[in-house]
């Protein structure tokens, strides 16, 4: 996954959906916005907040070129798929949390937000 890939395919990949199956891609946009607007509020991202329309938004819009922000494409992955296709077994669904709260701690540390 690079910078300059789509937000929406990148999701969609990691989620195992064809990157040309619609169907589910306003859900999985609602989810992804939710999660991207989440992280500008921890001081993540542009300031004055971010939304995705569709295919064509690209992570560096987001992300810039700090190659430290990598993490956030796995925060988002993980957040999504508990919004969007949750696992049915509870220990997973804690391993999931526990990775998203690591990776909210560190994107935190990393914006300067201690």
């Amino acid at each position: 996954m690079t910078r300059e890939e789509s937000i929406l395919i990148s999701i969609k990949k990691l989620l195992g959906i064809d990157s040309n199956y619609n169907d589910f891609d306003t859900d999985i946009i609602i989810h992804i916005n939710t999660i991207l607007n989440n992280l500008v509020q921890m001081g993540v991202g542009p300031k004055n907040g971010f939304s995705i329309k569709d295919d064509t938004t690209k992570w560096v819009d987001f992300i810039g070129d700090d190659p430290r922000l990598e993490q956030v494409k796995t925060y988002v992955y993980l957040k999504v798929r508990l919004l969007f296709d949750p696992p049915a077994n509870s220990a997973l669904i804690d391993s999931i949390n526990q990775s998203a709260k690591e990776l909210e701690w560190r994107l935190y540390i990393q914006k300067g937000g201690y």
